[in-house]
Parts: structure tokens; sequence; C-alpha cells
């Protein structure tokens, strides 16, 4: 083979003949190394034993279940967590273990893979949707596709624990799968290297479990360590440093593991980055702020038709709503995310909710009635769980752990059913309160407060020296001095609305007439001026005709309680934060009852004068403002206030569906493109890694290893490769035998082999890899391009060196190579030039 200067590379093959005299005939090893090809890897080198195999595996399900073990509290169920982990762990390095076969490798491992994401892991995760438990549905593949994908995002847009509903724990098999098989892909291989590789996809499946996580959980140090000790022992254990024999050198190794691990777990900052605190949902709570404005419209519209109906909630329980802490001047609102404990913070929930309220617990049914038509979904108590009886219903529940209250985006409608499990927090007696102190709470400043609440609030409560007992003070005296009226068609005049004008009317005006929105309002404003945290609520309570809360409303129907709410049950309370007891409500409205006439003092308690607002128009407004002036989303970012491009809104959900539905495509696409970048490297290794000698011998293994992903059956010799090369592809015989007595040379003459000839050699190898690639059919040739049959053993042999001493210039071995030959190798090279 010409070098670029034209000087032929040197092609001996004396290799037999040194089996008789000199270095090569030392063992009977280096005929059979010979008459292989000359490849470092001799013949009686069998397959590694089952139990080596079984050994590694099993460090990779371990260390691929502790990676997971991140996700238990996200899920709250660990039983659940761990029926859907280890079966995807053994699954993944079933298929793992398949690839020792040459016939199961790649092709056959990627079928499995496909059928144990798509088939095997939507039968496990969604077994409820199966067929006798055990064979998939069309419901079971069609979830189990859109969760394989949506079970992520659901993650993160869930507040932890998630439960293991709408398909979630698919996500949990599809990390533990696949982390699994690339672990265990690489832990399998003989060369120890490459389990160097296999740490990856561990530390990946790490990351991500960490990232879809939460912030807290007693196992993750734990975990860590575990993790980093396994990963330093197994790993000097698969590069012999390992020796039970030596046992100073394994306890270093085993202390210097320990160092690391817990050094690593002890550098990591404590504050963890989860993606689902940078999630920002798509809902924005001001576009359901206020309710409070709309109070009257239910007493107007369905005073005594029933909205709600209850069963089995407990007798005399209230039914909120709403809860809203801000108040602007017009209205009271939801807290933006610039307060510590804002009423904004609504989130996608699971099946459960993390709460922990002590209290009575109780399991209810609500079932909306007529005339109950908003985007507040009524709930009782502090909530565990709510289940719908739709999934669709399930995917438009908001909730808020902080008020305990929830939004329904798609708005409720007559016949929505839904289950509530929850508790009812312990009630602390009048006693209790006047002793308790006011908690501290951020809350956001009330803004454009009439003065006649500040002065009202301190001649009421203003020698309090406990919160409990001055909310307790302000709400009896509104509830003593107060009168009730509607303000409907036949009632005593009442205007509506709660901001700033209505309640300095109500409380430094010649009249002091309103219902439960007025007076809420006002008693949590004045909370506010004596520094009480306060908040207003809305919602149903269970009332008799004076107004108070009453056991009588709740009927026995079987083994069951009913309870049926109707428009005039809707009440606005406040709550204020008191320390040890939580939120506490009060009810400052006056008896329903207690209805003023002309004849009656209606001024309100110590009045004062005030510079008066102009008054609000009085074209029936039913409700005040509703839209807030401030910025808040669902995850607690500034909301955007520019307008949406909508070409680009569409093109982004557009987009969206193509990456979704088109994803089983890119999985291909990035397989097809991860095997040929993974080629073209080993390639490019072969060629320029190590002395010429080696790169010559590993230009000819990347030809046998493009034979053999071809389909071509090359064995024995170099010449008996090259001869089954050029009858099997039909191309010319005459240069496969040169580049094989040209490798051979290499290998066994002990000459020097200079970079020039090897960069010639590497060049006659490009050139008949296209001619070989060129001679096949376009479907096989492609199919050859993306075979990895050969490349990791094909490529990464050398010559074999320790055969060869003293292979210097002069050398005995140097001249039997020139001079000797075996007759069958050497002979083939007579007269041509040396180097």
């Amino acid at each position: 083979m010409p070098s670029p200067t034209g000087t032929p590379i040197p092609d001996g093959t004396g290799t037999n003949t040194a089996t008789a005299t000199g270095s090569w005939a030392d063992s009977t090893h280096s005929v059979i190394w010979m008459t292989r090809g000359g490849f470092a890897t001799p013949l009686n080198v069998g397959r590694e034993p089952w139990g080596r195999h079984i050994g590694n595996l099993a460090v990779t399900a371990a260390l691929t279940l502790l990676a997971v073990s991140n996700l238990i509290d996200v899920y709250g169920d660990w039983a659940r967590w761990a029926a859907i982990a280890i079966p995807a762990t053994i699954v993944g390095c079933l298929v793992a273990l398949a690839g020792i076969r040459p016939a199961m490798r790649l092709w056959w491992q990627i079928v499995f893979l496909t059928l144990a994401q798509f088939v095997v892991g939507p039968v496990v995760a969604l077994n409820d949707t199966t067929i006798g438990h055990v064979l998939p549905s069309l419901s079971t593949l069609a979830q189990g596709w859109q969760s394989t994908f949506g079970s992520f995002k659901y993650l993160i847009s869930i507040e932890p624990p998630t439960g293991t509903a709408d398909g979630s724990l698919m996500a949990v098999w599809t990390l533990g799968l696949w982390t699994a098989f690339l672990t265990g892909l690489f832990a399998v291989m003989r060369d120890a290297a490459w389990a160097m590789v296999g740490a990856i996809p561990v530390f990946a499946a790490n990351v991500a479990a960490a990232l879809l996580g939460t912030d807290s959980g007693w196992w993750r140090p734990i975990s860590g360590m575990a993790s980093a000790i396994l990963l330093v022992v197994w790993l000097s254990a698969r590069w012999g440093l390992l020796e039970l024999g030596r046992w100073l050198s394994s306890l270093v190794i085993l202390v210097l593991a320990g160092a690391i691990a817990v050094g690593a777990c002890l550098a990591v900052p404590q504050h963890r980055v989860v993606l689902r605190d940078h999630y920002e949902p798509p809902l924005n709570p001001y576009d359901y702020t206020s309710p409070l404005s709309g109070l009257r419209s239910y007493v107007k519209d369905h005073k005594d038709d029933t909205v709600l109906t209850a069963r089995d909630l407990p007798a005399g329980t209230p039914v909120r709503l709403a809860v809203m802490d801000r108040f602007d001047g017009n209205v009271w609102n939801l807290s933006d995310s610039r307060s510590a404990a804002d009423s904004s913070n609504y989130r996608r929930v699971g099946t459960t909710i993390a709460e922990d309220e002590q209290g009575e617990r109780f399991t209810a049914t609500f079932t909306v009635d007529e005339g109950l038509a908003d985007t507040w979904l009524p709930l009782s108590g502090a909530a565990k769980s709510v289940t719908f009886t739709s999934k669709t219903d399930a995917s438009s529940f908001y909730y808020n752990t902080d008020t305990d209250s929830a939004i329904y985006p798609k708005g409720t409608v007559k016949g929505l059913t839904y289950t509530e499990r929850g508790v009812i927090p312990n009630t602390p007696t009048d006693k209790q309160i006047d002793a308790a102190d006011a908690a501290s709470v951020d809350q956001p400043e009330a803004e454009d407060v009439p003065d006649s609440v500040s002065k009202l609030a301190s001649a009421i409560a203003g020698g309090q020296s406990k919160g409990g007992e001055a909310a307790r003070a302000l709400a009896q005296k509104l509830k003593e001095t107060g009168w009730f009226s509607h303000g409907l068609e036949g009632d005593y005049p009442s205007l509506p609305g709660h901001g700033n004008y209505r309640i300095d009317k109500l409380l430094a005006g010649t009249e002091m007439v309103g219902d439960s929105e007025q007076y809420a309002s006002a008693m949590a404003l004045m909370a506010r001026e004596l520094g009480l945290p306060s908040r207003v609520v809305m919602g149903f309570i269970p009332k008799n005709k004076d107004g108070e809360i009453t056991q009588s409303r709740t009927e026995k129907q079987g083994a069951h309680t009913v309870t049926k709410f109707t428009g005039n049950d809707i009440e606005a309370w406040v709550e204020i934060k008191l320390d040890g007891y939580g939120w506490v409500a009060f009810y400052p409205t006056p008896k329903e009852t207690k209805v003023p006439d002309e004849n009656q003092d209606l001024t309100p308690p110590n009045p004062q004068t005030l510079v008066r607002q102009p008054p609000v128009p009085l074209s029936d407004p039913l409700r005040d403002e509703q839209q807030a002036n401030g910025n808040s989303t669902l995850a607690g970012e500034d909301a955007d206030d520019t307008g949406t491009n909508l070409f680009w809104a569409r093109f982004a959900r557009i987009a969206a569906r193509v990456a979704i539905w088109g994803s089983p495509l890119w999985i291909l696409l990035f397989a097809a493109a991860s095997i040929l970048l993974t080629k073209a490297v080993l390639l490019a290794r072969a060629r320029a890694r190590g002395p010429a000698r080696t790169r010559v011998v590993a230009g000819w293994g990347a030809l046998a290893a493009l034979a053999k992903q071809s389909g071509v059956d090359a064995r024995g010799t170099r010449r008996d490769q090259a001869r089954a090369m050029a009858d099997q592809l039909h191309l010319d015989a005459a240069s496969f035998r040169t580049l094989s007595n040209d490798a051979d040379y290499a290998a066994f003459s002990g000459q020097d082999i200079t970079s020039g000839q090897a960069a010639a050699y590497w060049r006659d190898v490009d050139a008949m890899r296209k001619a070989m690639l060129a001679s096949l059919p376009r479907l096989r040739r492609w199919r050859t391009r993306l075979s990895l049959r050969g490349i990791f053993g094909e490529l990464r042999r050398r010559p074999a060196k320790r055969h060869i001493l003293n292979t210097g210039k002069g050398s005995a071995a140097s001249r039997t190579s020139k001079h000797q030959g075996d007759g069958r190798t050497h002979a083939a090279n007579a007269g041509r030039q040396r180097p």
C-alpha cells in the first residue's frame, strides 16, 4: 500500500514462523492468537460468569432505587411508589442483561424497552383501567401514552403529596426503567471503563428526582451517601482495586468512599432547586377575586332555593367559598406574591393534600344545585383530599392550603358532585380566646381605610392586652349595636358594597345598618388597625331565622346526614390568627331578626365627624369593582401586564403538540443520531489514539466491524477475513488482501511503523469502507450504519505486544519474521519492499 510519499508500507506476515524460535513459541496461546488474526483477546477467554452479571445488575438496581427514592414524599405513599419503582428497575435490568446475547442486542432491546414503557408500565401504573387487572385495555394504552409525558408536568404542577391518581406513577416507572437499563447496559460490559459511563445515568436520575421532588425529606442525605459509597466501592471492584485478601487497601477505599459521600452531601446547599417552585400554571387568581361583592345576589335571586347539598357533613359546619386578605380601599381581594402569607397561592393538587390540622375528621359529599354558578368551589374545614366523579373535573381543581379554599376555573354547574375528606379544626372556647395573643403574620397593608375605623376600633378594644380578647370585643360590639338589612325590596334601605365609603357610612354615618358583607369588612379593618392579622371569609352556614349557626338544619336520612344550603345561607365572617389556635372564626353580623325601623336610633356608637367621600353610584350595583390592581400569579411570580401575542401563543401550542405527538419519531431520530455519533467517536478514537502500529491494526478492526454489521460472516485470520469480505460483498479481493497483509505486518513484524504510513493506511481503509457500503442495498446499508455489532470489540483490539520480545531492529524475532516465514503468510510477501 503506497504511502503519501510513494513509499510502500510493509505487509510482513511472518507470524507463524515465530512459533518455532524466539518469544513467539513461549506459549501455545501465541499460536491461537495468530490464527485469529493477531487480535489481543485470546480465544480461551470465555464469557463472564453469570454471577458477575447478576452482581453488577444488583448494584445497578440499588443505585436506581436510591435515585428515585427522592419521589417518595412527592407521592406521599411509599407502598405505591415501591410497587412501581421496583418492577420498573427489574425490567430495565433484564433488558440490559439481554444485551449479553449477540442476537438480542440493539434492535430487540429497543423492542423490549418499547413494550416495557408503553404496555407493561401502563398495566402496572394504571391497573384499574386494565381487563381483569392483567390485560391492557385501549384506555390503559391511551392513558399510558399520555401519562408517559404528562406525568412529569403533573408532578411539578401539583402540590405534594400528589397521590397516585391520573397516571402520575408513570413518571417513576419511566425514570426507573431507563435509569436501570442505561446503567445496566454499561455495567454488564467486560471493560471496566464502561462502568464509569454507567454512573452518568445514575447521576442524571438523582438530579431529575431532586428537581421533581420537594425541598425536604429525611432520607435524602442517607440515599445520597449510600449512592456515593456504593458507586465508589463498585467502580473500585470493577477496576480491580478492591481485593478481599488485601484488607488494608479495601478498608482505605471504603473510608475514602464514605468521606467522599459525606463531604459531597455536606457541600450541597441546604436549599434545593425544585421545578415546582418555578412552575407557572396557566391560572391568574385575579380573574376570580372579590366574590364578596356578589353576596347579596345569592339572597336576591336564590333566597329559598337549594344551591348546595352536603351529605355526611358534621352538623353545624360552615362551608367556605373564598378567603380574602387584601383591602385596596374598594374591595377585599386576594393578596399578591409580595406577601409572605398570600391568599392567591392556588395550586393544582393530587388525590392527597398535605394538612397538619388537628380536629374532627369527616368525609362529605357535595352536590351543586341550581343557582351556584361560580368559580369558587364550596369546601369545609381543611381538606385532606377532594375526589371528583369525573377525571376531567379533577383537572380543573386548584387548592390553597393557607386559606383552605379552592378555585374551580371551569365553573360549578348543577349536578357537579365531589367528595371531600378533611378535618374540622378544634374551636377554642371564649376563655381560651381571651387569653390568646395575636399571631405574627406578614399581610399586605390595608389601603384607604377611613379614619372612623381606627377611632371606633380604639374606642372598643384599644385597651385590651390580648389579641383574642380584642377580637372578641370587636365582634361582640358590632353584633350588639348594629342593625341587619340586605337592602333588597321590602327591606330597610341599606347600600351594597364594602369599600371605604360604605364602611365609613356604616361606622360614622347616621345609620349603622347592613348585612354580613359590611360587618365582616368593618371588623377585619378594625382588627388590622389594632395589629391583629385578619381576613374575610365568604361561604354558607347552616343558620336559623336569627342567622345563628344551628345543628337543626342537618337532617337524618337512613345511615347518612344531609344538609341543604339555600341562597339565604350565604354569609361573610372574619378570621383572626391567634397563637396556638391558628385562624379563629368570628361572626360580627347582628341577628337577622334585628331589623330597624324609622323610630329607632340607628346611629353607631361614638359617631365621628368625617370628611366624606363622594357616594358610590346607585345604579343597582350588586358588585363593587372586582378586578384587583396588583401583580400576582399562581406560582408566586409577578404577572405579566403586557398583552399576549396571539400568533406566538398559537404557534407555541402547535409546536408543543407536534413535540408531544411526534415524540416517537424524535425518540427514534435521537437513538439513530446517538448510534451514529458513538460510531464516529469510536472510529476517530481508533484513527488517532496510540502508536502507529496500533492505529494500523485498529484500521483493519474498523473494516472487520463494518463487515460484521453488514452481515458478512468473516472469521479466521485476517487473510481469511479478507477473502470472505471480497466474496460476500463482490468486491476486489486484491485490495482486501493488501490491507490484511499490511495489518499483519504491523502487528507481528516488530518493525517501526511511521505516522505517515498509518495515515495512508487509514485513507485506504476509509475508501474501502465507502466501497463496502456502496455495494449494499439501500435498506441494508442503513441497517449497517445503525448497527453496533462488533464496534466495541474490533476497534479496541491491540497488537499482541506481550508475544513480541526484543523486536528492535536486528533482533532475533525481527530477523526471523523477515527471512523465515511459514510458507502460508510470509510467502505472499516475498519480494515486497520493507521500510
